[in-house]
């Protein structure tokens, strides 16, 4: 483990891998990674490097639709990574080693217009389905209507749960307090655990793009004061309703998309607390830093700074502007993903 990567974690910060690439997997939990996360834009990079080519011949073979050999591929690669990190899940008694596992973009494609209710029994059957045999597997349902519709019976029927595609406060709140009136009805709160995925890169790009008028301080800064803002709710929530397992936010987003920003801007803004999902090229540009890390993020900037981001943005545009490139951003890698063994299939058929 490098000794930067070493001085984040001694924040108190889990080190969670934005991947389920094997080889990248084994690489970040020898850096003290104790967690990672999958989402269809990984599984299409991994299918379309031509390392499962073998293993879809086979399942073409066996009659199984392209559809089926996406979700094959998807619950091999994360139940692979899931064995990896169960010692650390074991070792923790549930507070780590966990890997999500992210349901079926598709069911919030805007051309297929699914109605809402229909959305709403789609996230519930697939959530009970590949979840069930489990240990240390989480379901990411997104911050959608629908989504966050399916939450309480996710949870009150024992799903481990990782609402993802958070962007605002309102959304963290309705999540949070759905899942929570799911625990309620559950027997038991001993292996009651969720995390709340708060998106943090995205903001900014948002900003410089809509929020011209911000200061040159607040710009930049959006999207970090935005997660410390609710890790604090969060937070307070459950001092105030303690449970066994720790309720976390997780930093997703945190891959710089500013060239002129350094690789880790939010992971040294962020540390100190909760859970860090990072691009495998953040990782490793922090653990090759040569920094030694603080606890930050119980910091916030000048009372300036705050007061022009809450007279300079609008938070219920912002929302509405990322949920809907954060879905497309979804949707199309699994449609990619589909394409790929698609044409892996004609290829397939041809070969004589």
């Amino acid at each position: 483990m490098s000794e930067s990567i070493r001085s984040l974690i001694a924040t108190g910060t889990k080190l969670y891998l934005d991947s389920v690439d094997p080889d990248l997997v084994k690489q970040n939990i020898e850096w003290g990674a104790v967690g990672a996360t999958s989402n269809p834009i990984i599984v299409a990079d991994i299918v379309s490097s031509g390392r499962f080519d073998d293993k879809i011949a086979e399942l073409i073979e066996a009659g199984k639709s392209d559809e089926e050999i996406a979700w094959i591929l998807t619950d091999t690669l994360v139940s692979d990574a899931e064995r990896a990190f169960h010692p650390i899940w074991q070792q923790s008694k549930g507070n780590a080693g966990w890997v999500s596992f992210e349901l079926d973009p598709l069911i919030e494609d805007p051309e297929a217009d699914v109605p809402h209710a229909e959305r709403v029994e789609r996230y519930i059957e697939l959530g009970r389905r590949w979840s069930a045999g489990h240990d240390n597997r989480m379901i990411k349902v997104p911050a959608t209507p629908a989504g966050l519709e399916s939450l309480t019976e996710l949870c009150a029927t024992g799903v481990t749960l990782n609402v993802t595609l958070v962007f605002t406060m309102r959304q963290y709140k309705l999540a949070r307090d759905a899942v929570w009136q799911g625990a309620q009805r559950r027997d038991s709160l001993d292996a009651f655990k969720s995390v709340y995925s708060i998106f943090v890169s995205r903001i900014d790009q948002y900003t410089k793009k809509h929020c011209p008028d911000l200061p040159p301080e607040a710009q930049g800064q959006v999207g970090i004061v935005n997660a410390k803002r609710i890790w604090r709710e969060n937070r307070e929530f459950w001092q105030q309703h303690p449970t066994p397992l720790e309720q976390e936010i997780i930093f997703a987003s945190t891959g710089t998309k500013d060239p002129s920003d350094p690789p880790w801007k939010y992971v040294e803004a962020l540390a100190g607390s909760d859970i860090q999902t990072n691009p495998p090229a953040t990782n490793e540009a922090v653990a090759e830093s040569g920094l030694t890390f603080t606890r930050t993020v119980d910091q916030m900037p000048p009372a300036s700074v705050l007061e022009a981001i809450d007279r300079h943005v609008d938070f219920e545009h912002l929302e509405a502007t990322l949920m809907e490139e954060g879905i497309a951003k979804f949707v199309a890698p699994q449609k990619q993903l589909l394409e790929t063994i698609a044409a892996r299939r004609s290829a397939v058929s041809s070969t004589p």
